[in-house]
């Protein structure tokens, strides 16, 4: 689980911080796939016995792929803070008529810093949810099929 997780919290990263750039709301959307990927991982190199090993597994998987996504989430958003600026942001509301006086650099800072970390943590919460279910799928695919067919032990 921890190599799937760790394999998985890598690419959340990469891909979260690269989503991010386009709207830190598209990354919920990304870790719904991630999720499930960490468990089905989790399940492939673990290989445990049980259904309820194979979630618990998934779970932790999809939790420390999780928090690769928060890093990018955070990484995405302070260069995208970056780019854009309260400047950037205050011209973008004009463009769609919703005020666009100018912005306080602290409250911008603090709301794109705030956006991050609540969005990261709905990624944790969706990716340890998803990393269970992930979990469950390899085993109604692969995981019953070796537990029903004892393994020799090798000595």
């Amino acid at each position: 689980m921890v190599k799937s997780g760790l394999i998985l919290g890598i690419v959340a990263l990469l891909l979260t911080a690269g989503i991010v750039l386009i709207s830190p709301l598209c990354s919920p959307c990304l870790v719904i796939f991630l999720g499930l990927g960490a468990g089905y991982l989790a399940g492939v190199f673990d290989k445990p016995l049980t259904n309820g090993a194979t979630a618990k597994s998934g779970a932790i998987a999809g939790v420390i792929g999780g928090v690769g996504s928060l890093l990018g989430q955070i990484i995405g958003g302070a260069i995208n803070g970056a780019i854009v600026g309260p400047e950037g942001a205050a011209d973008i509301l004009r463009q769609f008529d919703m005020g666009g006086s100018a912005m306080d650099p602290t409250t911008y800072w603090g709301v794109l810093v705030g956006t991050a970390c609540c969005i990261g943590i709905l990624n944790i919460a969706l990716m340890a949810g998803l990393g269970a279910l992930g979990g469950i799928l390899w085993w109604q695919i692969t995981g019953k099929k070796n537990a029903a067919t004892p393994q020799m032990p090798s000595y």
